[in-house]
């Protein structure tokens, strides 16, 4: 076995970005079917939220959908006599916790600070590392109009960061493609932006009060009446999104995984590796060479090369797809990559 000191130039670190579908039962990045399970739902995780499917399969989840309210509202208290504590409470405390780290901040969304929200969490599964930004193309209807969702990714001159990473606003457009109709920035100042894009845990934060202005036939429904201390029925505002969803009948989006690469360049000189240690080669009786070629004219063929530590502890094995031919007249270069 021959060993031989690599050098500080003979590593090179490469990233790459990777998108892939994003969806589990699909072959290109969008779903265009949408069911829930009646079990679920009418269990006691349907009071927070409901497991979207892109069929009928369980084994199919590809989101989930739920809704926040910060007073309570919208949802069924959990002790009437204790007012804005219900499900929806519990649903905006946690999300504001996971995206913005301070229970006394507000969600702003294009300006407008809103007190509830809607939340698209995709499946944990579907993803790697986190979604593509600029691939989201979300429709929504309400029975009557369609509106098309994207995000801001693709126009933005710098990102905003928050606890939850990356953020961009939910604008009408489609594929990253902005619809700047809507004062230039694909939404209305008046009602603020459709929500966040929150690519790096997955997330798309709705915003009710654009979803509601902006539809030409009077947005999608919000039961707002709903209070933590009076409602005596099931939480009804995630499944609305839902429905709004299953109508709107198409959600594309891509997921995005960076691959970084060590390239370790290995390089066999011409004085180097031509003999074997292999006991083949050597008389077990005398200890003599059996092969004269070999003392005159030695010929390997490298086929493994071995990455070792400065203590000689074997790191990692790379094979060569056919035996690489080594003598006094050849020199060879090597690249091994590592993937992490």
């Amino acid at each position: 076995m021959s060993f031989n000191r690599l050098e500080a130039d003979d590593f090179v670190v490469s990233a790459d970005s990777i998108t892939a579908g994003l969806w589990k039962d699909t072959q290109v990045p969008a779903i265009y079917t949408f069911f829930t399970s009646s079990t679920q739902a009418t269990g006691n995780s349907g009071n927070y939220y409901l497991n979207v499917f892109s069929n009928a399969a369980t084994s199919s989840l590809e989101f989930a959908v739920t809704y926040g309210n910060q007073a309570g509202s919208g949802s069924v208290a959990y002790n009437t006599d204790v007012d804005g504590k219900s499900p929806s409470s519990t649903v905006f405390g946690q999300y504001r916790t996971l995206v913005l780290g301070d229970e006394n901040a507000s969600f702003s969304f294009g300006g407008i600070t809103s007190s509830d929200f809607w939340a698209i969490s995709v499946e944990r599964s579907r993803y790697k590392e986190s979604l593509f930004p600029g691939s989201t193309t979300l429709l929504l209807s309400n029975g009557g109009d369609t509106i098309s969702l994207t995000d801001n990714s693709q126009v933005v001159n710098s990102v905003v960061f928050n606890d939850a990473g990356r953020v961009f606003q939910l604008v009408s457009g489609s594929a990253g493609n902005v619809n700047t109709s809507l004062n230039n920035q694909g939404y209305s100042t008046d009602s603020g932006s459709y929500g966040w894009f929150l690519p790096d845990i997955a997330t798309y934060i709705l915003n009710p009060r654009a979803l509601s202005n902006d539809f030409a036939d009077g947005g999608i429904g919000l039961d707002a009446t709903l209070t933590s201390a009076t409602s005596s029925t099931t939480n009804p505002n995630p499944n609305l999104m839902f429905v709004a969803i299953k109508d709107g009948a198409a959600f594309s989006a891509n997921s995005q995984e960076t691959i970084s690469s060590d390239f370790v360049f290995c390089r066999p000189r011409s004085s180097q590796f031509n003999y074997s240690e292999n006991p083949s080669f050597i008389s077990g009786s005398t200890g003599e060479v059996l092969y004269p070629l070999f003392i005159n004219s030695p010929t390997t063929y490298i086929t493994t090369v071995g990455l070792y530590n400065d203590t000689n502890e074997l790191l990692a094995v790379a094979k060569l797809s056919k035996p690489l031919q080594k003598d006094f007249t050849k020199e060879a270069l090597i690249r091994v990559k590592l993937d992490f």
